[in-house]
């Protein structure tokens, strides 16, 4: 990959690869903006003070993009670390696009460091070949001996130095602009910053109480909103009696919107009890009223096993269907995963102006795409007139792609033109709105031959789409196939013949992207059934996954790091078991053993260790890795033991923490994780230890069981009391 760059003026210059565009300006930003024709702030601006300023293109959740990326722009503009600082880079995808979604600002499936890594460092390299260009002419030296140490170009022949802010007072662009391509990245070997643990310029922020996330905006003039949204979702409201919302005090306007009814006030707090006062009913036609979690899982664990329904193929090499009709033995196991919500800590909420066919919205949020999407559609404009700040997220996990408060936000200031509107959901609001992580059902089915050596595999995957919800065209280029509620079923272990399919079920519900997005239960039905199949062998179940790696090195190599950090063949304390699972979702590769104890009687299942070990690749930051994969692993602790939406009659019966049981700090394992880093390029960590969890417990439960498996998450006290019976 070259860039290759384009005179702006004498201070700025733009450096285009693809669609997307790097901006490095020297001096004041603001001045090098006004002589020129850009838009947006700039990647990088070389202060003349030396504070070197770099745009992070990805949104801050807590997973550590906004000190990783500009960690890795500053490595190969040899910055010294202590003069960088950083700022979210402003909405303009034409510059900060991320190239692994179309150069759109989307920060979704661990894929920013991944997207981002190669441009943001050839463009730091670009820029340290100008400032050595400019040192250059003004030494009258040749470039070729000039070399440069943090924030200075040296010549060390003269033994003259020149600090990068003393260089921007004067600098010009070269004419030759110097090219520059991955050969001019610094070896992984040589760099100071990438590789090495940094503190996260985030951190100061959240301790100190300036950080600013979506819930912290205020403007001059600003009216809040509460919104009542239906008991069941898809379902408007009827009749609306607003009298005695309207008699609050401090409450402006009750008014009707396509998902419920919004009081708009001087203060939240008026809002919130307009919001209570008001009597509403509902359409009462959605065809989710109907459903149950009961009947949704029978209904999916039907069409599951029945292999003649047409489905769309994810993945298919060879004929498994045929190669299992002829199996010496045949191994079937059905599964159901429930609904489970993302409960970011900062409730939904979103700002939004509306002037004349002009928005402005504020929003936590993880695609600029669809928040300007949402403008245009609420205010009856082009998305090109839609401004969206990004502010740092309260927790993100998928469910701020979407756009339903962002509607909301901005239907309302459409009606109060001028006048900044903010709405804010309450936690109910929050759990029962949610776009939840699908409930959804499995059958796999392995064919093996008289030696126990699998011959054949196919799973079937029967859960509502994301994807034709949220990105139709998408889903429909793809032909059906949904990367997002139906991956996870594709696997590097050496099968000769594997089809995994999808059937997409409409059930009235909206489902979302959820950290670790299918594999979350994909993996747990693979690795519960890979475990199954050691049994029947009679072989180590590790010893198995290894034999079924063999072209992998990267994947015994985490497999053999958690085995020697668990001692995976040792004894036990009485009435302990280990249990382990592997994963390559997201290109990164993980495995985890889990230690867990079983109270019989009550059915429950205590964790007391997790080991994990991942290969993300090229690592950036290694403790940040760490951090990613332990709440990643509380996260698939949670869905894996207690977390569940039920369903009665299309009604959510959890509403809060009172009935949506998350972990608490007292049951949260000790953990362990070892970061293998590799010579390869960066993949994706902040979900990559999800998947591993559920099926590393539930592996070691059929331990402890004499072999009967739990196949439903989360793994209930009723539900292990069920497998306990043979139920």
């Amino acid at each position: 990959m070259t860039i290759h760059a384009q005179a702006i003026s004498r201070r700025a210059f733009l450096l285009s690869s693809g669609a997307a565009g790097v901006v490095v300006t020297f001096g004041s930003i603001d001045d090098a903006l006004a002589a020129g024709p850009l838009k947006a702030n700039a990647w990088v601006n070389i202060g003349t003070d030396g504070i070197v300023t770099i745009m992070s293109p990805a949104v801050e959740m807590g997973q550590g993009t906004m000190t990783a990326l500009p960690a890795c722009l500053a490595e190969d503009l040899d910055a010294d670390w202590s003069t960088v600082r950083v700022e979210t880079a402003p909405d303009n995808e034409s510059l900060y696009g991320n190239p692994k979604f179309s150069d759109h600002m989307v920060t979704v499936a661990s894929k920013a460091v991944d997207g981002y890594y190669e441009r943001v460092r050839l463009a730091g390299a670009q820029a340290r070949k100008i400032l050595i260009a400019n040192a250059a002419q003004t030494w009258k030296v040749p470039v070729e001996e000039l070399s440069t140490e943090p924030g200075q170009v040296v010549h060390k022949k003269s033994g003259r130095k020149i600090g990068y802010g003393d260089l921007a007072k004067t600098a010009t662009v070269p004419d030759p602009l110097p090219a520059v391509s991955k050969a001019d990245l610094k070896p992984l070997n040589q760099c100071r910053y990438i590789g090495k643990d940094l503190a996260r310029v985030d951190v100061p922020l959240k301790v100190n109480g300036k950080a600013q996330y979506g819930i912290d905006t205020q403007l001059p003039n600003m009216l809040y909103a509460s919104v009542l949204h239906p008991p069941v979702q898809g379902e408007k409201p009827d009749t609306v009696d607003d009298a005695a919302a309207k008699s609050v005090k401090g409450v402006v306007a009750v008014t009707r919107l396509p998902r419920g009814v919004a009081v708009v006030g001087d203060t939240l707090e008026a809002t919130i009890k307009g919001k209570a006062a008001l009597k509403v009913t509902w359409t009462n036609t959605s065809p989710a009223r109907k459903t149950s979690n009961e009947s949704l899982a029978s209904e999916y664990r039907q069409i599951a096993g029945d292999w003649a329904r047409p489905a769309v193929d994810m993945l298919k090499q060879g004929d498994a269907a045929d190669a299992i009709s002829k199996a010496s033995k045949v191994l079937a196991a059905d599964f159901v995963a429930d609904h489970v919500a993302h409960c970011c800590m900062e409730p939904l909420n979103a700002t939004a102006v509306v002037d004349g066919d002009s928005v402005h919205l504020w929003t936590s949020n993880q695609s600029v795409i669809d928040m300007k999407l949402a403008g245009s559609i609420a205010a009856g404009t082009k998305p090109d007139k839609v401004k969206v700040e990004r502010p740092l997220l309260g927790g993100g996990f998928g469910r701020r792609t979407d756009w339903d408060v962002a509607l909301e936000a901005v239907a309302l200031a459409k009606a109060m033109p001028g006048k900044p509107i903010k709405v804010v959901w309450s936690r109910e609001d929050d759990i029962t709105q949610d776009m939840w992580r699908p409930l959804a059902a499995q059958r796999i089915e392995v064919g093996l031959d008289g030696k126990g050596n699998i011959v054949g595999w196919r799973h079937r995957i029967v859960a509502a789409s994301y994807m034709a919800r949220g990105i139709p065209p998408l889903f429909q280029k793809l032909g059906g196939k949904d990367p997002v509620s139906a991956s996870g079923g594709e696997f590097r272990y050496a099968v000769p013949a594997q089809q995994v399919d999808y059937v997409r079920m409409q059930s009235g519900f909206e489902v979302g992207a959820w950290r670790g997005i299918a594999a979350g239960y994909t993996k747990f039905a693979v690795e519960t059934v890979v475990d199954e199949i050691a049994a029947a062998r009679g072989v180590d179940p590790l010893d198995l996954r290894i034999e079924l790696l063999q072209k992998h090195p990267r994947a015994i190599a985490v497999l053999n790091a958690v085995a020697q950090m668990s001692n995976w063949k040792g004894k036990r304390a009485a009435g302990h078991a280990l249990g382990i699972a592997y994963s390559d979702s997201l290109e990164t590769y993980t495995a985890a053993v889990a230690e867990i104890s079983l109270d019989a009687q009550k059915g429950q299942i205590r964790v007391h260790n997790v080991w994990a070990a991942v290969d993300p690749g090229t690592v950036v930051q290694p403790k940040n890795v760490v951090a990613q994969m332990e709440g990643a692993i509380i996260f698939g602790l949670g869905a894996a033991l207690k977390e569940q939406i039920n369903l009665k009659n299309g009604e959510p019966q959890e509403s809060n923490f009172d009935s949506y049981p998350i972990l608490r700090m007292s049951e949260i394992p000790p953990m362990e994780v070892k970061v293998i880093s590799t010579d390869n390029p960066p993949t994706g960590i902040g979900e990559a230890g999800v998947p591993v969890v559920a099926p590393a417990i539930a592996n070691a439960f059929a331990k402890l069981a004499g072999g009967k498996r739990l196949r439903q998450l989360p793994m209930s006290p009723e539900r292990v009391k069920m497998a306990l019976r043979g139920a």
